[in-house]
C-alpha cells in the first residue's frame, strides 16, 4: 500500500515505521509484549526486500512465512522512500533509527522544553557511535497556536485543555505493560522523566501552566516565530511535524491557525537549517524547494 501511495502521488511518499503503542498493538491486536520489537524489525526487513528486489522471492522469518513475495507496483522512489521511525523515549529506537540511517521523530505532547532531555540522549547517542551531526537526522512533534497577538490566542484555550485533559487519558498499565519497555529503557532517567511529567500535565495542569512548559507554542506570529526558533534550536532538529488542530478546535479556528502559521510564521523558520542537506526527504519535494528558493 504504501509502495502504491509513492506510485499515486509521484514519489512523494515518507513512509513512517512506528512499532507501535502498546495500546493498539498488544491490547488491540493481542501482541506479546516481548517479542514485539523483534517481530516488529523482523517485518521491516520483508518490507525492504519486497521494496528492492526484482525477482519473487520467498520469506522464511521467525514470525513471518511467505512461499512468494512479487509486490506490483514497486515504490517510485528507488530504492525506497525516506523513512522516518516515531519514538516516544525507547533507547532502542535510537539505536534502531542510527543503525540504518532512518529519521528519529520524537512524538511528545509534553512540549519541547521536556523534550529536550530526550533529543539531547538521542544526539549524544549519535555521537558515540560517531555519526556525524545533521540536524534532519531528527524530528520533533509541537502543538502551535497562532493569533494576531498575544491576548487574542487566548481562543485556543477551551481547546489545548480539552486535548490534554480529555484527549489522553491512558491508564498506566496499558502505557507500559510489562514487556514493552526494556529493563535499559525503564532505567533511564530521561525517559523516566517524560513518562512522570505527562502524567503530571494531564492532571494538574493549567492554560498558563501549558505555555511555560512548552506544551504549546501559542501567540502572535512574531512570539511564535520566536519561541519556535528557539525551541528549533535547542532541539536540533530540522524536521518540525506541527499539531495545528488538536481537542475540539473547530473547522474555522483550525484553518486560522494552519493559515497564519503558514504565511506569518514559517517563512521566518524555514531556512534555520539551510546549510545542511537532508537525505530523508522526498526528492522530488526536494528539487521543487530548490527551485522556489532560487
Amino acid at each position: 500500500e504504501m509502495a502504491m501511495l509513492d506510485v499515486m502521488s509521484g514519489g512523494r511518499l515518507i513512509a513512517g515505521f512506528p512499532l507501535g503503542t502498546s495500546m493498539d498493538t498488544i491490547f488491540g491486536y493481542g501482541q506479546v509484549p516481548a517479542t514485539l520489537r523483534e517481530k516488529y524489525q523482523e517485518a521491516h526487513d520483508l518490507v525492504m526486500k519486497a521494496w528492492k528486489e526484482r525477482e519473487p522471492f520467498s520469506f522464511n522469518g521467525k514470525f513471518t512465512q511467505l512461499r512468494y513475495v512479487n509486490i506490483w507496483p514497486r515504490p517510485y522512489q528507488q530504492p525506497h522512500p525516506p523513512i522516518w521511525v516515531p519514538g516516544s523515549g525507547s533507547l532502542e529506537t535510537w539505536d534502531w533509527t542510527i543503525k540504518n540511517d532512518y529519521v528519529y521523530c520524537y512524538l511528545s505532547y509534553s512540549g519541547y522544553k521536556v523534550g529536550k532531555t530526550i533529543l539531547d540522549g538521542f544526539w549524544d547517542e549519535m555521537e558515540r557511535k560517531g555519526k556525524e551531526f545533521n540536524p534532519y537526522h531528527a524530528g520533533f512533534l509541537q502543538l502551535v497556536a497562532v493569533s494576531e497577538n498575544d491576548e487574542q490566542a487566548q481562543e485556543y484555550k477551551d481547546s489545548i485543555e480539552y486535548f490534554f485533559k480529555k484527549s489522553l487519558h491512558i491508564p498506566a498499565g496499558y502505557a507500559n505493560p510489562p514487556g514493552y519497555r526494556t529493563v535499559k529503557t525503564n532505567a533511564n532517567a530521561a525517559s523516566a522523566t517524560t513518562m512522570q511529567s505527562r502524567s503530571k500535565q494531564l492532571s494538574d495542569f493549567t492554560w498558563t501552566d501549558y505555555l511555560e512548559a512548552g506544551n504549546v507554542i501559542v501567540g502572535s506570529p512574531e512570539t511564535v516565530v520566536k519561541e519556535l526558533t528557539h525551541a528549533i534550536k535547542e532541539l536540533r532538529v530540522g524536521n518540525l511535524m506541527l499539531l495545528l488542530q488538536f481537542g475540539d478546535m473547530p473547522k474555522e479556528l483550525a484553518m486560522k491557525n494552519t493559515t497564519l502559521f503558514a504565511n506569518e510564521v514559517m517563512p521566518h523558520i524555514k531556512d534555520i537549517w539551510s546549510e545542511y542537506e537532508t537525505r530523508w526527504w522526498p526528492e522530488k519535494l526536494t528539487k521543487a524547494a530548490q527551485r522556489v528558493n532560487r
